[in-house]
C-alpha cells in the first residue's frame, strides 16, 4: 500500500516550521515511505565531495529531506501556504485551493 499525499512534485510550498520557516520553493522529490519531501533551496546541508570524473571535489550545498508535516501548498495571490482539497469535475478528481475554491 502506498501512501497518498495532496502535494505533488513540481509543486510550489512554503515552510511551516524549522530553521527555513516562511521559505518557498518547488518540490523536486516526494519520498513517501519516509514522508518527506526535497524542496530545492530549502534545508541545505554542506557536504565534502569527492572528485569524481564529472565533478571536481569540495564542499557542495545538498537540499536535504524535510517532513511533509513541514510543507503547505503556497498561494502566490494570497501569498501564503493554503490546504488542498479533492472536487470531482466531470468524473474527474481535481486538486483545489480550499480558501478561494479553485482549480490548482
Amino acid at each position: 500500500m502506498s501512501i497518498k499525499f495532496k502535494l505533488k512534485k513540481g509543486d510550489e510550498v512554503i515552510v511551516l516550521t524549522g530553521k527555513d520557516k516562511g521559505k518557498t520553493g518547488k518540490i523536486v522529490q516526494m519520498l513517501p515511505k519516509r514522508m518527506k519531501a526535497i524542496v530545492s533551496e530549502i534545508n541545505t546541508a554542506k557536504k565534502n565531495q569527492k572528485p569524481d570524473n564529472n565533478q571536481p571535489g569540495g564542499i557542495v550545498n545538498k537540499d536535504m529531506p524535510i517532513d511533509i508535516s513541514n510543507l503547505s501548498f503556497y498561494d502566490p495571490e494570497l501569498k501564503k501556504g493554503v490546504k488542498i482539497g479533492y472536487k470531482l469535475n466531470n468524473d474527474k478528481k481535481v486538486r483545489i485551493n480550499k480558501s478561494s475554491g479553485k482549480e490548482i
